[in-house]
């Protein structure tokens, strides 16, 4: 065996004996929280309760179905939660408000985030003067008042649907604006684009081709966040009289009919409040389990 191949040989030994001789240390386990569970198992049966409500054995919600304010009891699925001033089921009622609800949440959201990702892209690829009109009807937008501009919509045009729809968009537009915004900042400036403009690519390629792919992930993870802000915004609308007009039902409008009982009865507003309550809470859970996961700029 030549002298090469011996200290070759002596190499590999002194390598193999080194890697043995340091520490194992285990894979990091990625612990998730009781509550990011918890608070899926609830979406799922708010959200399936309002997708199949036509389906489910309750009662119509605009039809009384016995005595008014009658407290939560056993004695049928109707009057679980029990009935409302006029003797509606409650139950009925707030699965029926979760399709308003919810639906009004995310439409917006998503009218919020298609609208604000985009015009943020924009913003941090271009720069200079696009960059600071955008960013001054962001800045402009925020610093309003939300419930304010809420009200003055609702007072002008007749409420509806589409009006809080419209409203609530318009809210979450300058959201998404200044988070697509600093996103792209951040990704304009790695190797992979620097490299595709040195290749004479375009701005709409290296924008829609390369940057988007990695700028979509943490905005939509921050999309279950603005969702529990918008429900909050419409049930605050309802709760005032000018949401959803009645006889729809909608979680601030139920807490706004029984509002004048609750000293007598308390289930009336607790009962649509804890609603809310718990999918606020279970979408801002989800929104940073979803956030710490696809999220690269915390990683990195």
């Amino acid at each position: 065996m030549t002298q090469v191949a011996l200290e070759k040989k002596d190499d590999a030994q002194r390598v193999e004996s080194t890697t043995e001789d340091l520490p194992k240390v285990p894979a990091a386990k990625k612990t998730r929280s009781v509550l990011v569970y918890l608070s899926i198992v609830w979406l799922v049966l708010i959200i399936g309760a309002a997708i199949f409500a036509s389906v489910l054995p309750l009662a119509p919600y605009n039809v009384p179905i016995g005595p008014p304010r009658t407290p939560p009891n056993l004695d049928s699925l109707d009057t679980l939660l029990g009935t409302d001033t006029l003797g509606r089921s409650i139950l009925s009622r707030v699965v029926y408000g979760a399709q308003v609800s919810l639906v009004i949440g995310a439409v917006a959201g998503l009218v919020g985030f298609l609208i604000g990702s985009f015009f943020g892209m924009i913003a941090g690829y271009f720069g200079k003067r696009v960059d600071a009109v955008i960013s001054l009807l962001a800045d402009a937008m925020l610093a309003f008042p939300p419930l304010i501009l809420l009200l003055a919509l609702a007072s002008i045009l007749t409420p509806s649907v589409r009006t809080i729809l419209f409203g609530l968009g318009l809210l979450a537009i300058p959201s998404f604006i200044r988070l697509a915004r600093a996103n792209t900042l951040s990704w304009s400036s790695r190797e992979f684009v620097r490299a595709a403009k040195n290749m004479g690519a375009g701005s709409g390629r290296i924008l829609f081709r390369e940057i988007m792919p990695n700028v979509l992930a943490p905005l939509a993870s921050y999309m279950p966040i603005v969702i529990a802000a918008l429900i909050v915004a419409e049930g605050s609308l309802s709760f005032l009289g000018l949401g959803i007009p009645p006889p729809q039902p909608s979680w601030g409008g139920m807490i706004n009919d029984g509002k004048d009982a609750i000293a007598t009865s308390p289930h009336l507003v607790f009962v649509p409040a804890l609603v809310i309550f718990f999918t606020v809470f279970a979408l801002n859970q989800v929104g940073d389990h979803l956030r710490t996961e696809y999220d690269r700029t915390l990683h990195d």
